[in-house]
């Protein structure tokens, strides 16, 4: 995974330009009102500041819809540019004019990293280390207010501080950022799919896996095009085809899948499952965890919850189902491999595609998109418009480093994608037929039918057969569509991922699914942004200096412009050690439960701020409990309220509209913190530090609320399949509210 980490850290750097042009500007503004006489002017000294913010929310407008347009990359290398262009704006602005046009270009570049790093890392990142990978922004924003909190603090020592070099050295770090976007960032694979540029694809999720095979994952991206769609939650006893006998707790008279393994000879043999799982029964009966628990909570909580309480003892970094699952599908027909469908090589209507067996063609890809092979379960099957569908078959399978417990059609999370075709008899006797996709996650058991507990292909068995049941998300493939069956007699049945991507954008965005993350979304950013970290920000200073640390830096000889920007860049140095842990526990302990965990420590912060302000204590006692709050509530919101909206915002919209969508969550994201920041000195004159800081504990208590009861855990799991459930849980919600 070292291709996947190394890219996040490049393009956590742009994040790093954030911090750092934050924190510059709040020491700069103190030299930049004395050279243009702004004390009698605060209006444009607060335009000064701001002309950033401003930026930041106008780019944020269009910033999401022109990334799904142009790709990820090249706006990630826009912003570079920005950066670039405002730093040497800003280092030669002779008036305050000029000034704002270099802080204004400054903002853009803000707003694209803010909106496209999360974006970008959650798209390359494996779904087991994606949460810590997603912190890093939160930490490299960190370190460089910490860096340039230090760099303005030793210019702040010179006899005549430059606030144009403080402001201009920005140039530096960012064409570093500038070389990282385009020498080393490949283009999102997601993306790319979409686009139907699917070697590119092929070759950067290669890279980023260090892997040769990797037709699982492109056969997610893929079906990761669709949204909203009819899933079903089903689930399956796994086990040899020769050994799955008619139990009664078999239903064998249904839909079968035949699974086949990397060894000749081994198959597999997937049967419904009477009663169904933790999961299909919520999916028929909605949450019955909800009901007991109150009917306030979301059932599509539950359903996130019933997987990773069912994950298998290996837990969510291993793949536990199979070590091995072969590209288990053919179609009949001319039909390419879906590595070949590269949108360059599109045809006209009717004509066969192109097909590249040159030194990129990969004979391992089979899934979605399929070999020419025709089998003898074709003959029994409808012919559909574009060609025949075939049962499973086993593909050849690149014997390699393929990571940790990950088959060729392993998908990340212990979840595996595979397809069934299914028929049956309408009432008046024809026979009619569908194509499905299913994404597998075991149910947490392994054993055979006789009781004994033996281990998986590839292990060291015993004679007893073994057999797992695993829960499925049923839907229709991305690129089948039933419209075409009746289109035409031959050609393939499949329409190109560039096809799919295509179509309404409000349409998209009107989906169950896609409205319910939006909300998540949504609500999130503006909790995050009215639950006090301004204040406490703003609070700071004045708090350290209660506590005696700027009657000590006077001591020392520090003035007190220089002594509050030490103060600052200590406070930010906090939040690292704490940015670390959360790292570390964002995919081990999780999104959800980080937030429920460490929002109660900011309410209690929060409280503790309020009564050292109302009662009358000795000044020390005061000191110690403010300083002691204040840090505990920035190491706190760091580990949870500061990643976690963010992360989760990147991961819970379909790729069609996750530009727009986390855009939109951005824009409120920059409106709310305009908001805030402009209302905290009027709060503050009519009721008071006290009561700003109560207000604050009560939107915290709102916010661990809204998490316990709409905020799904989405760790280990691919985005795919966190959008897959998002759907389901929107018609769960439906159905609960109809009935």
């Amino acid at each position: 995974m070292s291709g996947a980490v190394l890219v996040a850290i490049a393009a956590a750097v742009g994040n790093l330009l954030q911090g750092w042009d934050n924190a510059t500007i709040a020491g700069a503004v103190l030299y930049i009102k004395k050279e243009f006489n702004l004390e009698s002017n605060p209006s444009v000294e607060g335009l000064i500041v701001a002309m950033s913010l401003i930026g930041a929310t106008l780019i944020t407008t269009c910033s999401g819809g022109v990334a799904d347009w142009l790709g990820r990359r090249p706006m990630l290398i826009l912003s570079s540019i920005l950066y670039f262009v405002g730093s040497l704006v800003m280092l030669w602005s002779p008036n305050v004019y000029v000034l704002l046009l270099g802080r204004l270009l400054d903002g853009f570049g803000v707003g694209l990293v803010v909106t496209l790093v999360p974006i970008y890392i959650s798209e390359t990142a494996p779904p087991e280390i994606r949460g810590l990978l997603n912190t890093l922004p939160q930490f490299t924003g960190s370190g460089g207010m910490f860096l340039s909190y230090c760099m303005v603090f030793g210019m702040s020592l010179m006899p005549s501080p430059s606030w144009r070099l403080m402001l201009g050295v920005l140039f530096i770090p960012s064409l570093v950022f500038f070389f990282l976007t385009v020498f080393f960032l490949p283009e999102s694979p997601r993306w790319l799919v979409s686009r139907g540029r699917m070697l590119e694809a092929k070759r950067v999720l290669q890279r980023l896996r260090g892997r040769e095979d990797v037709s699982g994952e492109m056969a997610l991206l893929v079906e990761g095009l669709g949204i909203g769609g009819e899933t079903t939650i089903e689930e399956y006893i796994i086990g040899p085809a020769d050994e799955v006998t008619d139990d009664h707790d078999i239903a064998v008279d249904k839909d079968q899948i035949k699974l086949y393994g990397a060894e000749e000879g081994l198959s597999w043999v997937a049967r419904p499952v009477k009663g169904g799982s933790t999961m299909s029964v919520l999916s028929r009966h909605g949450s019955t965890m909800s009901k007991r628990q109150g009917s306030l909570i979301d059932p599509l909580v539950t359903l996130f919850g019933s997987v990773h309480e069912k994950m298998p003892d290996t837990g969510s970094m291993r793949s536990a189902l199979f070590p091995h699952f072969g590209s288990m599908f053919s179609v009949g027909g001319n039909q390419p491999r879906n590595e070949d469908w590269d949108e360059e090589n599109l045809v006209g209507e009717g004509d066969d595609y192109p097909s590249d067996h040159g030194d990129d063609s990969d004979d391992d890809l089979h899934s979605p998109l399929i070999s020419r092979q025709t089998t003898s379960m074709e003959k029994d099957m409808p012919h559909t418009a574009h060609g025949t569908l075939s049962n499973f078959r086993h593909g050849s399978q690149v014997q390699g480093a393929q990571g940790e417990g990950t088959g060729s059609m392993g998908i990340g999370g212990g979840w595996q994608v595979a397809w069934k075709w299914t028929e049956r008899e309408d009432e008046s006797g024809q026979k009619e037929g569908g194509f499905k996709r299913i994404y597998l996650h075991q149910e947490g058991f392994t054993g055979s039918r006789r009781g004994s507990i033996v281990s998986l292909p590839g292990g060291d068995g015993t004679g007893e057969a073994e057999f797992v049941q695993a829960s499925a998300l049923v839907s229709q493939p991305a690129l089948y569509s039933k419209d075409l069956l009746k289109e035409h007699s031959i050609g393939p049945a499949m329409m190109h991922p560039s096809e799919t991507a295509k179509g309404s954008i409000w349409h998209d965005l009107h989906d169950p699914g896609v409205k319910r993350a939006l909300v998540v979304g949504v609500g999130l950013q503006i909790l995050q942004q009215f639950s006090g970290i301004n204040g406490v920000l703003y609070y700071t200073p004045q708090i350290l200096e209660q506590a005696g640390v700027g009657i000590l830096l006077s001591n020392m000889g520090i003035s007190s412009s220089s002594a509050s920007l030490l103060i600052s860049a200590l406070t930010t140095f906090v939040m690292l050690p704490a940015i670390a842990v959360a790292m570390r526990l964002m995919d081990l302990s999780g999104r959800r439960t980080l937030l429920l965990t460490t929002i109660p420590i900011l309410i209690a912060s929060l409280l503790v701020l309020v009564i050292s302000n109302l009662v009358h204590m000795n000044s020390i006692v005061h000191a110690v409990l403010s300083t002691v709050s204040v840090v505990l509530y920035f190491c706190f919101f760091v580990m949870g309220f500061g990643p976690a909206p963010n992360i989760l915002c990147s991961e819970i919209f379909p790729t069609r509209v996750r530009g727009i969508c986390i855009a939109i969550c951005a824009l409120t994201f920059w409106v709310c913190d305009i908001i805030v920041t402009y209302s905290l000195p009027v709060l503050l004159k009519s009721i008071g530090l006290a009561g700003v800081f109560g207000m604050y504990a009560i939107v915290c208590c709102i916010s661990w609320v809204f998490v316990f009861i709409k905020v799904p855990e989405t760790k280990g799991m691919p985005l795919e399949v966190i959008t897959e459930f998002f759907s389901v849980g929107a018609r769960q919600a439906e159905a609960a509210k109809n009935e």
